[in-house]
This record gives structure tokens, sequence and C-alpha cells, in this order.
């Protein structure tokens, strides 16, 4: 019996590979409309049917996104649905509301132990530090400390946070060409210290919800390492399982 080599991939996933190098690239940026499947097909030499499979996955790894009668493009930080895919915050009531973004901080530091492991850069290197408020309604529900890469993200100030008028991971895709692809989160209870009580508006102790995020850009680089505390006296955590 003739055994498949382990490291043996369908033709479609090596057609969904080119594409994500080319993605990667920046040959197709967020929002533009790729080439039609037809014109694919006879880029990479292959049936239109092989195309569509990897069309088909790309989109369920919202990568790209197919929009009736106007064609396939590439997946946008820009697009309202794309906020509550990272955020998964939901009101008790079920009612959602954007949030506003308010951030407090902008700093440079170099890279300890942690955060160079996890964001896969030498000790020492230059990271930037953000601290922001998210307030739902006028509330404040979760304080967010986020270290960045410096080399990626300089430029980034505390100014530039205040103007903008859109998401974070908006900002970043139109400032510094990056867009988030994926995210792994490690979830725990914790009570809150003086300084997040302060800024929550909570007596400190406050139980609330901690939400530590590696989020991940193309060929799977992280790019962003996210301490969040939530707190969830009218809000709980949705994840939905397929």
């Amino acid at each position: 019996m003739i055994q498949e080599s382990p490291t043996f991939s369908p033709l479609y996933r090596q057609i969904k590979g080119l594409m994500i190098q080319a993605l990667e690239a920046g040959e197709w940026l967020p929002g533009q409309m790729i080439p039609s499947e037809q014109e694919l097909a006879a880029r990479f030499s292959v049936s239109q049917g092989t195309v569509r499979k990897a069309v088909d996955e790309m989109a369920a790894d919202n990568l790209l996104v197919r929009k009736q009668g106007k064609g396939t493009f590439v997946a946008s930080h820009h697009d309202p649905r794309a906020l509550f895919r990272f955020l998964r915050l939901v009101p008790v009531d079920g009612d959602i509301v954007h949030p506003e973004s308010v951030p407090l901080e902008c700093w440079r530091a170099k890279a300890g132990q942690e955060a160079s492991r996890i964001l896969a850069i030498k000790p020492g290197d230059p990271i930037i530090i953000v601290r922001r408020l998210l307030r739902f309604a006028k509330k404040p529900v979760v304080i967010d400390e986020i270290y960045l890469p410096g080399e990626i993200f300089q430029g980034l100030t505390l100014e530039m946070l205040q103007s903008w008028n859109s998401s974070l991971y908006s900002l970043f895709e139109t400032r510094f060409g990056l867009r988030m692809i994926r995210a792994q989160e490690r979830i725990r209870a914790v009570a809150a210290d003086r300084s997040v009580a302060e800024a929550l508006k909570v007596p400190e102790g406050k139980p609330l919800l901690s939400v530590e995020r590696v989020t991940y850009t193309y060929g799977d680089k992280p790019v962003e390492w996210r301490r969040g505390l939530y707190l969830t006296d009218e809000h709980y955590y949705l994840n939905e399982l397929n």
C-alpha cells in the first residue's frame, strides 16, 4: 500500500499558499478586489475549481471577502464587521454598542525577556507600549496594555492614536500596512489593583476578566501582545465554536 508523504499538500492548498504570499507582498491591498478566478487559474496554470477551493478556504479564514455581484476582495479592518471579530465583549441586554477608544499613554521602551519571546524579537529591541481605555455608552469597561515591535510601528504616537476615529487595527492597517490575521487568547479571573480600579472606576479588588492576546499577521508573525482587563458587570465574553 502506497503511503502519502507527510509533507503532501493538496493542489488548492498550494494555490492558497501562493495567494497568501501575494497578500504578504502587498500585491493585493486590504479592501482591493483580487483578480477573477479565471485570471488566477491562468496565472497558476490550474483549473478554476482549484482556485475556487483556495478562495473558499481563504474566505473562511477571513483573509478574503466575497461580495455578491461585485467580486472577491481582500479583507480589511475598515469593514465594520471586522471590529467584533477581535472584540468579543457583548452587552448582557444584547444591544451591540460600538466602543469608544480612549488612548491614555504611548511610550517607547526596550523589550524584556517576556516581550521579546512573545513578539519574536531580541531582548533589548525597541518596543512601543500603548495604554488605552475602552468605554461603552460612556462607561469604562476595558483597560488595555499593548506591546508592539518598535521597528514595525515607528512613528506611532499618542497624538496619532488620539486623532484616529476608527478601530486600532484599522489604524495599524492604514498607517503601517499591517493586517491582523488571527489571535490567540488566554483568559482568567483576576482582581483589580489600585491603578486599574481607578481607571475603570470600581473598588480595588473588584473581580475582572483578564484577556491576554497575541495577534499575528501574514506568515504567522506575532506583531501585538495585549493584556486587557474587562469589567463584566454588564457584559460577557462571547466565543462561538464551530
